[in-house]
């Protein structure tokens, strides 16, 4: 491991200066295909640059967007070999040059995008949210993504209200457990897609699910009237479909691209999808409108809206399943687990429990 020396940071607090690099263990996707490519090698990490902060890492998550990354359907996302890891829970080790916000030890999350599953990270300092005291990690590092997303499209982009209707494409994934769970706490009525085994826990929350495998849905909620967001993230064809049950003054909200990962069909750009989607607002005499909405630690909602998350977690006005908890070195167990679809839940990374 690398050589530690004390130091005093601007604020004065005891910080640790790194003189060398440290080694550590991370998950790398080696190549595009199934959970065999993934690997967990040691590698070196730099000490933190300017405005940086090194965190040992407790928690990350398996998400969509890691799994794709793994199959090589993410937009835009780099070339293996990379690691992947959108989102971590640690604590703080070291404070890079001009970094005074955070003490060591101190507990934050971040949405990293790349390089949360390893064992320690270097990230920008302004981008970390403090974790309150007394909340579980393994819950906390769940909200950074799917829930956050969730949380900004139904009160930001849909500005939905008590007593409307939603309508959730996948209410057993990530985001879609999260809209739903959301939405119940709004007092708002929730329908959507689901495979048949997870109906009966669906109703049992009070759900309205639909078999994803046949088109029925369309007819059910055209039927009562409409609702009053689409929340859709597979796109394509499936935004007209979505968009069609929408009632005057709703609004479909797409954040993905994910049919053709599904259906094993080929990758599109996405581009037109999205150009396609936004041209819907031409036809302004509907009264529907539609967007796309997309997560981003920059923005001047991200940190707000996760410690609001935080909050509410730590007061039991949510909670949030786990579907199973892995080690670092579990790594393919844990995208095998993924893909299995068994119950509903986060998958859960504990790379260093506290």
């Amino acid at each position: 491991m690398s050589r530690m020396d004390r130091g005093t940071s601007s604020n004065n607090e005891t910080y640790l200066e790194v003189k060398a690099l440290a080694k550590i263990k991370k998950v790398v996707i080696t190549a595009y295909g199934d959970e065999s490519v993934l690997a967990v090698v040691e590698a070196e990490l730099p000490a933190p640059a300017a405005e940086e902060v090194q965190l040992v890492v407790e928690y990350t998550i398996v998400s969509g967007s890691d799994v794709n990354m793994r199959r090589g359907t993410y937009p835009l996302q780099k070339k293996p070999p990379l690691t992947p890891g959108y989102s971590v829970v640690g604590t703080v080790l070291v404070n890079g040059n001009g970094c005074s916000k955070f003490r060591i030890g101190d507990r934050v999350a971040c949405l990293s995008k790349y390089e949360g599953q390893a064992e320690r990270i270097n990230l920008p300092e302004k981008y970390l949210v403090p974790v309150p005291e007394g909340v579980d990690g393994g819950e906390a590092v769940t909200l950074v993504l799917d829930w956050v997303t969730a949380y900004e499209m139904l009160y930001r982009s849909a500005k939905v209200k008590p007593g409307q209707k939603i309508f959730v494409h996948g209410l057993s994934g990530g985001v879609g457990g999260a809209l739903l769970r959301l939405g119940i706490v709004m007092g708002v009525e929730v329908y959507g897609t689901a495979s048949t085994k997870k109906h009966e826990e669906l109703r049992a929350l009070g759900v309205v699910p639909f078999d994803y495998r046949n088109k029925d849905w369309i007819g059910a909620m055209q039927g009562v009237g409409g609702v009053d967001a689409v929340f859709d993230a597979l796109g394509y064809e499936s935004f007209d479909e979505s968009y069609s049950i929408l009632k005057k003054g709703g609004v479909l909200v797409g954040y993905g691209q994910n049919l053709p990962a599904w259906t094993g069909g080929p990758e599109r750009n996405p581009v037109p999808m999205i150009l396609k989607l936004f041209a819907r607002n031409l036809e302004f005499w509907t009264g529907k409108r539609a967007t796309f909405f997309g997560v981003m630690r920059g923005s001047k909602y991200f940190s707000a809206d996760l410690a609001t998350l935080f909050d509410w977690l730590k007061e039991g006005k949510i909670s949030v399943p786990i579907k199973a908890r892995f080690g670092l070195d579990e790594i393919q167990q844990a995208h095998r687990e993924y893909a299995a679809s068994a119950g509903m839940g986060s998958i859960v990374i504990e790379v260093a429990r506290p």
